[in-house]
């Protein structure tokens, strides 16, 4: 029986890879458990992160809610850097373990910190109108940030690799095996909610009860987990090799050449456009991409002169079709790119905001046990680790056999369900705000000091806004993934997934200056001095806060609504299989 290799990937010694032997979901389960490990590791810490610098390090409630964003944000917008690392030089294997290293280092510092006295502020109650409490600064300041921006650029290395290395143990242009990769993306997100759901509840309870030192050594174990559990299954990956030639550096090539040649007429045939011969594309291992009648100006960066006929052609000057509609490729999904960075800001206020609202309710679930503010998400990652199955298993399939896309529907109409549902999140939001600060003005604790007088208000009234984001999660996040993965040129397969990260990066960014904005913009307009003034959420206007966010969130999505009408997904070739499939097509 002849082997069946695969065309692209290698195994560990920097063989050809063989389908059966290596790849497949079983394998992807390994890149799975780690994610899941990296996630409970990493999402108590976005939740309950505002605490922390609150509480422990004395920085101001809205202060310490943009430490937060822009730490998330600046780890999201670091996977780039990683991606292209790991595309171009050290592939997305060693990229991993790497990752892996300073993502300890960081969580490593702050458990250090947050263990020694001498390295943050003495204790403090900050609702004491009369206490005097000192902020971190100097040196023990500078110690934080060392930490917390290794530890983002260890999860941005991990965000950015671990996705694309599993779904380089598929196929895409094998049937069979573009359904498995569906269901590896989905699991994905499921494997997110797995680690999220130990990370809210367990991770949480540490932190808040055993003390941060704890908490962020418990991070730190599930990160040295993750790495292990992933390192075990090297004998059985399908390994990207890395592309020596920067895949940006060829597109920006494109416009370059484009503007160069912006004078010259195209021609009637885009037969003319300057391409290399496929079979000899074949032998050379390159990407084939078939012209397509779009962004047509940037088609003039194939247009070969005369006297460029006879001679080897310059990159700057002269590009080949392929080329062209790779960068045509990013053009298009440019748009979509930048529809999705508004989810992220709404994420943001679940992460930050709202977990200061439940810190001023009622948290008793029975006479005996409160529920952690930061643990409230538990109830949609819940939710979602029974819908996701469900979803992939039984309606992914029933949705295949109408419509005949072997997602089930297109990856735009997934991100477009997931936007409309952040937007009633938001408005529910606002709803609640509403209610609980009524009820705090009805019982006359406006300035109760949250978590020694809670409002008779539960705090499973927050839950209906995070249930409504959560499957707004499963939809888009993970729609974004599986589009960027699938439409990106071959040598852009990790950079393409950090879009998804980069849109988020940009949305936490995007939150830290709407909340300075809009502080400033309502500073002589409310007694707070703004709508996010101060540290009492209760004398705020987080409800007009919310309200805002959704309705900019409904003005998005009819914007996406015309964006994604007008995408033209990119042709997928069929795979090659058999043992010269190394001599077929890369599509």
């Amino acid at each position: 029986m002849e082997e069946e290799l695969v065309d692209g990937k290698v195994d560990w010694r920097g063989r050809v890879a063989v389908r059966h032997k290596h790849g497949g979901m079983k394998v992807s389960l390994l890149v799975l458990g780690a994610f899941a490990f990296e996630n409970m590791a990493t999402l108590s810490l976005a939740v309950n992160l505002v605490s922390y610098f609150n509480s422990i390090m004395h920085y101001e409630l809205a202060d310490a809610a943009n430490m937060v964003t822009n730490f998330m944000g600046v780890s999201y917008i670091l996977s780039i850097v990683v991606a292209v690392l790991a595309d171009t030089w050290i592939g997305r294997y060693k990229s991993v373990l790497f990752s892996g290293f300073f993502e300890c280092l960081g969580l490593a510092l702050l458990t250090v910190q947050a263990h020694s006295t001498n390295l943050r502020p003495a204790l403090c109650n900050l609702y004491d109108k009369n206490a005097v409490c000192e902020k971190i600064s100097g040196n023990h300041e500078a110690f934080l940030f060392i930490g917390l921006y290794l530890l983002a650029f260890g999860s941005a290395g991990l965000k950015a690799s671990l996705p694309s290395h599993g779904a380089d143990q598929f196929d895409e242009r094998d049937p069979k095996e573009a359904k498995q990769m569906s269901s590896f993306f989905n699991g994905l997100l499921l494997a997110v909610c797995v680690g999220g759901s130990v990370s809210l509840t367990f991770n949480v309870w540490i932190q808040n009860s055993k003390g941060w030192d704890w908490g962020f050594g418990v991070s730190t174990i599930a990160i040295v987990l993750a790495t292990i559990i992933f390192a075990f299954g090297l004998p059985l990956y399908r390994i990207h090799v890395a592309q020596r030639t920067n895949c940006i550096i060829e597109i920006l090539q494109v416009y370059i050449a484009a503007i160069r040649n912006r004078n010259i007429p195209l021609p009637a045939d885009s037969i003319e456009l300057y391409e290399i011969e496929q079979d000899k594309e074949a032998a050379m291992e390159l990407e084939y991409v078939p012209h397509r009648d779009i962004f047509r100006f940037l088609d003039k960066a194939a247009i070969e002169r005369k006297s460029e006929k006879q001679e080897v052609p310059n990159p700057w000057k002269l590009c080949r079709v392929t080329q062209v509609e790779n960068a045509k490729i990013i053009l298009s999904m440019i748009p979509i790119f930048c529809c999705t960075i508004i989810m992220t800001l709404c994420l943001a206020q679940l992460q930050t905001f709202s977990v200061q609202q439940g810190f001023t309710m009622d948290t008793r679930i029975t006479k005996h046990f409160n529920i952690p503010p930061a643990s409230l998400p538990i109830i949609p990652v819940a939710f979602l680790i029974i819908i996701i199955p469900f979803y992939d298993r039984i309606c992914v399939p029933l949705l295949r056999k109408f419509t005949g896309i072997p997602t089930g529907v297109t990856h735009l109409q997934r991100i477009g369900v997931g936007l409309i549902l952040s937007c009633i999140s938001m408005g529910i939001a606002s709803i609640i705000e509403v209610k609980r600060k009524t009820v705090a003005r009805d019982n006359n604790m406006l300035d109760a000091v949250p978590g020694v007088q809670p409002l008779p208000l539960s705090i499973f009234w927050l839950s209906f806004q995070y249930f409504v984001f959560g499957i707004a999660d499963m939809f888009t996040y993970v729609g974004l993934l599986e589009f960027f993965y699938s439409e990106a040129p071959k040598g852009l397969k990790s950079t393409s997934t950090c879009f998804l990260w980069s849109s988020m990066a940009l949305g936490y960014f995007l939150s830290s200056i709407m909340v300075q904005i809009v502080n400033s913009a309502t500073k002589n307009v409310t007694a707070s001095g703004g709508w996010l003034a101060g540290n009492n959420i209760n004398r705020n206007h987080l409800n007009l806060f919310y309200l805002l966010l959704s309705l900019l969130s409904l003005i998005n999505f009819f914007v996406y609504l015309l964006v994604s009408k007008r995408y033209k997904y990119r042709p997928q070739a069929p795979a090659v299989k058999g043992v010269n499939s190394m001599e077929g097509i890369y599509g």
